[in-house]
């Protein structure tokens, strides 16, 4: 099955960036594929709702992860975009999922598990939940 449009959500991590990319060509992907490489710089609401400036630092990491992307774009043998966001992850990448209307979400799972995934939450089954298209969930090994 080929899909038309995926967003892949990509966190900071080099292991998941590389595993999940891995995961994508694995995909019929053709030149009519769209790929967005997405990726949620993430932030409290009321960091957001206090409309605070970013730091100097946090440019700095959001314009040298674009530029890491745009090296996988040019692996990809498709369309493909940089979306870089700041908010809540779950929120953004169903979103981006939605302004694009993706069919496939490929995203990477950190393998939380007992106290660690209910304090820290699992995006990957949040975006599970609330995604209207399929998700697919790469796990690092």
């Amino acid at each position: 099955m080929a899909f038309k449009t995926i967003i892949v959500a990509l966190n900071n991590s080099q292991s998941d960036l590389e595993v999940v990319i891995q995961a994508l060509t694995e995909f019929h992907l053709t030149s009519e594929t769209r790929v967005i490489l997405s990726h949620v710089v993430a932030m409290e609401k009321s960091d957001l709702e206090a409309d605070k400036p970013q730091s100097d630092r946090e440019k700095i990491f959001i314009g040298e992860f674009e530029k890491q992307l745009k090296l996988y774009q040019e692996k990809l043998p498709c369309k493909t975009e940089v979306e870089v966001v700041i908010g809540d992850p779950t929120e953004e990448i169903v979103r981006l999922s939605n302004i694009y209307s993706a069919d496939l979400i490929v995203i990477g799972s950190r393998g939380l598990k007992g106290i660690n995934r209910i304090l820290q939450g699992s995006v990957s089954s949040q975006v599970i939940a609330e995604a209207n298209c399929s998700v697919f969930v790469v796990k690092q090994r």
